[in-house]
Formats: C-alpha cells, structure tokens, sequence
C-alpha cells in the first residue's frame, strides 16, 4: 500500500462503505525515533452444558518471586533507566508468553523455555501456582473469558488447564505441535492450531472436541470473531479460512492471488467482526470482509530498512509484518513490520497516515481500550506508546535488559503488558490507572512465532512491572 503524498490508494482496491472520514488531518508524517534516552447464541446452543456463570477467584499466595527494582547489569547487555515497578524472577529461561486475567485485571500467567508457566498476582509478584508437567517450552498461555480457568500450550502440543480458585489441573491434551492458543470469548471453550494444519476446539474441562481440516502445513495464527460463531485461521501456505465453529467447516476460502504469497504471521478482527487483517511474511497486510471473504484492502510499507536490528549475533531476513490491530475508536490500523516500521494506515481512505520508524524490529502492537494510542514493543527492550493521530511519541517505557517479546494490555488500567528475553516478566502504572505487566522471552502472541525461533539467540528470562 503506497502513501496518498507519494503515489495514492491503489486502484485496484474497492473502498469501504462502512467507514467514515474523521476530518481533514494530514495523510502521512515521517517519525525518526531518536535513539538517545529520551468475545453466541449458537454455539452456547450447541454446547448446552456450557456454564456462563462468573465465579469469584481467590488470591492466595504462598511463594515469593518478586523484587521492586531489579539490580543493573544481572541479565542481558541493554543496560539503562529501569521504570518498572515489580519484577517476577521465577522462571530460569526465556520467558515466551504473558497474558493477564480479563475480569480482574489482577493475575498475570507466564510461560517460558524452562518447561514452566506460572500464575502470580500482580500487585506484587507473589506466586499463586505453577502451571506444572509441560515436556516442552511453554509458548502460549492465556486466561478463559471470565478468568475461571487457565490454559497453557508448549511447543509439543501438550495444552493444560487449570481451576484458577483451586489451583487444580482440570484438563490436558496432547495435539500436534502448537503453532497458537486462544480461548473463545463468551463460553469455556478453547481452540488451538497446531502445524499438521489443524484447527482444533474443545469444550472445557469435559473435553468435547471437533477438528477443523486446513491444507497440509501448518495453521500458523487464528482468531475467534467477536460473535463466537467464526474464527479466522492463517496458513503456511498464504490461505486464510473463515470457519463455521458449529457447522465445522469453511465459509469462505481465500487462496492463490486472493491469499498471500507467504505464510501468515498475524491477525486481527475489528470491534464488530465486520473486518479482519492480516500479516504476512510476504510484507503485505490484507483488509478482508468477514461478511464476503473479499480482500478489500492491500498495504504494503512505503520503504524497507537496509537492514533491520534483529539482535546480536542473528543473521539478517526480509522484512515481514509481525504484528497488527485496529483502533476502536477511530477507523485507523496499525501495522508492526521486522524493519522496526510501525505505520498508521486510514481505512476510509486506505492510505498511509503517519510512519514511525522503530530502531529495532517490531514483536507487538496493541491499540488502547477507548483511544487512539498504540502500544508497540520491540527488540530494543523497550516499550513505546504512540499518537495515531499525529504520529508522534508520547513517551517510553524501559526495565528490560533483554529484548522483549510479548506483551499484553490490562483493558482496566488501559495499561500494557509484554514479554522479552531475560528471565523475569516486568510491568509499568499508567498515571492514575492500573498496572502493565511485561515479561521476556524468545516468543511472541502474533509475532515472532517459536517455530522461526531456531536462529534466535539464547536469552534469559524475566517479568516486570512498571509505573506509568
């Protein structure tokens, strides 16, 4: 997708009669980043024992695992300011994933290269549980919809879930090797995809399965729709499949020149489903109408970087998108490349809206609840919160002696939390709001996915917590 300055939305590309202009803001500025400090009635009906109701989880700790500030200079080479306000140490490798519970906002569950994921509190680092008998690095985990429950995945396809109250393993399942986890947004029901291609949903904890048969290679990325009645899973082989969850089979199938040319990395629905993106290594990122299965949009970056800053020691590899989202409030998306671009594209128009170049690749981006701020964290070790309506950044955020890797946003506190490469997980305190959670680790929700990790260097391992 080329800039409406340079050479104009492409002709091709049919505009969308849903969205709507806001104002006449200019098109597109060029940030350089100064490198100095600085979610069904159908599906409810299908499974029909499936309880709704919330339950109240309980705190109990019994473990420490946390200091306040965590000593300069113990894990990593990226020394510098530390803004973190606690810091969980538990883990003895890579930290890959981080989650925070939805309901409370209180609990955070990480998963790393030791074999091990952990719940803990927030508030201070305290250890409620851990998430123990995984044969694998832990690559995924995450909390249900009303925080009851607790999956974790590793690398071998083992995938557990826990009471939260009780702290009691309720359900296991050895699939295939794990590609992504997600729990569906309104009942206890949890899909993974695994790299045979399949797409697999249980009803949890009694264990109802059905399988979704992809193409033969791996489902590299999925998402539930907000109705949870679909879900839209990202192939290898550049395929993108809309699926019927009740039915079990595809509504629409978007393959050859519809698709992409390269496996899928990401994806992301809009607030009402209407819209889905999607990355890819081929370096596009495609608007797709949930309602037709037509590609209604391309964007492609108006530059490359020579070479991006992958870390120390890595070899070199195209650019490729790496993370993606929609803001809620404005019709704007955000795209995350490997070069360290993050550019703001305006769905009304689809064209480029504002630049922002990063001095490292990009593992994540995550748009505030209500706003039109965009989180993004990167291999710098930093965490940087953006303006999408002028480009600009409003400010940093920094502890990590290692790259991060992860990170997930309390809704609550409007606040993030990330994943890096040392062995802790950190989090920040938004002026006045809750708390953001970041960890550390080799692997990222959306990002850089563990199975393109072989060439990574090895990290430590650690979560932080920051006061924003």
């Amino acid at each position: 997708m080329e800039s409406e300055s340079e050479s104009g939305a492409a002709a091709d590309t049919p505009p969308l009669e849903t969205l709507s202009f806001h104002g006449d803001e200019e098109i597109i500025e060029v940030v350089e980043l100064d490198p100095g400090p600085p979610d069904p009635d159908d599906l409810a009906q299908e499974m029909e024992d499936v309880d709704f109701e919330e339950e109240e989880e309980e705190e109990e700790g019994n473990e420490e695992g946390w200091v306040l500030e965590p000593q300069e200079g113990v894990v990593g080479s990226m020394e510098g300011p530390d803004d973190s306000e606690v810091t969980f140490a538990l883990h003895s490798a890579s930290v890959f994933c981080v989650s925070l519970d939805p309901k409370t906002n209180t609990l955070a569950v990480t998963g790393g290269e030791d074999d091990k994921a952990f719940v803990w509190r927030l508030s201070d680092g305290e250890l409620l549980f851990e998430c123990a008998g995984h044969k694998d690095s832990v690559t995924c985990a995450g909390f249900s919809h009303d925080s009851t429950l607790v999956a974790t995945g590793d690398m071998s396809g083992l995938l557990k879930v826990w009471q939260v109250d009780t702290k009691e393993e309720v359900w296991s399942f050895e699939a295939g090797d794990l590609e992504w986890m997600e729990w569906h947004p309104r009942a206890p029901v949890l899909l993974a995809g695994t790299a045979d291609g399949n797409t697999w949903m249980w009803k949890v904890p009694n264990g109802d399965c059905k399988t979704f048969q992809g193409p033969n290679c791996p489902a590299t990325c999925g998402r539930v729709l907000p109705d949870g009645k679909r879900a839209v899973v990202g192939y290898e082989d550049g395929t993108i499949r809309i699926w019927d969850l009740k039915q079990g089979s595809p509504i629409h199938v978007l393959k050859g020149t519809e698709g992409h040319q390269g496996p899928l990395t990401c994806v992301a629905t809009n607030q009402d489903g209407s819209l889905i993106l999607t990355g890819s290594v081929d370096c596009q990122a495609q608007l797709v109408s949930a309602t037709t299965g037509k590609v209604v949009g391309v964007f492609r970056p108006e530059t490359v970087a020579s070479q991006p800053n992958v870390g120390e020691g890595e070899e070199s590899e195209s650019n490729s998108v790496e993370s993606l989202g929609f803001c809620s409030v404005m019709p704007l998306a955000a795209v995350g490349y490997l070069d360290g671009t993050l550019a703001i594209y305006d769905l009304s128009t689809q064209t480029l809206r504002h630049q922002c170049q990063h001095q490292s690749g990009i593992v994540q981006l995550l748009w505030e609840a209500g706003t039109a701020v965009v989180y993004t964290c990167s291999l710098d070790g930093i965490v940087r919160l953006w303006d999408a309506r002028t480009g600009r950044l409003l400010t940093d955020y920094r502890g990590h002696t290692a790259e991060i890797l992860d990170f997930a946003l309390s809704k609550r506190a409007l606040a993030p939390a990330v994943s890096r490469c040392s062995m802790s997980a950190a989090g920040w305190r938004a002026p006045s709001v809750a708390p953001i959670l970041l960890s550390s680790g080799r692997a990222s929700m959306g990002g850089l996915n563990p199975a393109r990790a072989s060439s990574w260097p090895s990290f430590t391992a650690h979560s932080i917590l920051w006061d924003i």
